[in-house]
């Protein structure tokens, strides 16, 4: 068994720390930056609604911590030209990563080429070193099969990530979809990272994602360029396995 304080310091650098409640103010998000510069080391990226991308990029200036920003979010619409608007302002207020939900409606009405459209539009307004990570809300799409093959599309569009869920819909992130996911990436030769978001509130589940991740893409892979956690509650878990106190904001609901 991995002793809980090696698996945290292994967690804590690749955790997007997230706030998306919706009842955030300037204060909340200032004092999430402060917490995701922790004494036992930064997490990877804040993960924001685009109004707080420029307050997040001012506190965050300087810092290894990457804004997130989400676009398309939460309903998945299927309007690219939305989403590369929406996407386009938020790298203007200075998002480092873009987190687009792929139309999973479009997609499971058989409109493929539709729902990609979205992620070619926001690939488009996300030019590298930006990062686009794909939300796939895995939850609507349930079987395995396609949750795999909407991982490949977005792969194929451009996502450098593919990430679980929203956060908003049950299930948000399981490990069977995390595999499905996986596979894909393993398939495309890592091609892109992964991200596993909704639900994750512990190191213990956060081990059963690395440890899928290490079986499928080798035990170096998960990296913080290749493999994220969008959490809020999970950074407390980290450092309390670590022997930190856990200081400033209580994102809540992730």
């Amino acid at each position: 068994m991995t002793d809980p304080a090696v698996l945290a310091r292994r967690v804590l650098p690749l955790i997007d720390l997230t706030s998306l409640t919706g009842q955030e103010d300037a204060e909340l998000i200032s004092a999430l930056c402060r917490q995701a510069r922790t004494p036992a080391g930064d997490v990877a990226a804040v993960c924001l609604y685009p109004r707080w991308a420029a307050l997040a990029a001012r506190e965050l200036a300087g810092t290894p911590v990457a804004v997130a920003i989400v676009v398309n979010f939460p309903a998945g619409a299927a309007d690219p030209q939305g989403a590369r608007a929406e996407t386009q302002q938020a790298v203007a207020d200075g998002a480092d990563e873009i987190d687009v939900v792929l139309p999973y409606g479009a997609w499971l009405a058989g409109d493929e080429p539709g729902a990609l459209a979205v992620v070619e539009a926001a690939r488009a307004a996300t030019e590298p070193p930006r990062r686009l990570k794909v939300i796939l809300e895995t939850g609507r799409l349930v079987r395995p099969e396609v949750i795999r093959a909407a991982a490949l599309g977005a792969i194929d569009a451009g996502a450098d990530f593919v990430k679980t869920s929203t956060g908003k819909l049950e299930p948000g992130a399981t490990p069977d979809a995390a595999r499905a996911m996986l596979e894909a990436i393993a398939e495309r030769d890592g091609a892109a990272g992964f991200k596993a978001s909704g639900g994750v509130r512990s190191v213990a589940q956060a081990g059963e994602y690395l440890a899928l991740a290490d079986d499928i893409l080798g035990p170096a892979w998960a990296a913080p360029a290749t493999f994220r956690f969008g959490a809020s509650g999970l950074l407390d878990d980290v450092l309390a396995a670590l022997g930190e106190r856990p200081e400033g904001a209580d994102a809540g609901g992730y």
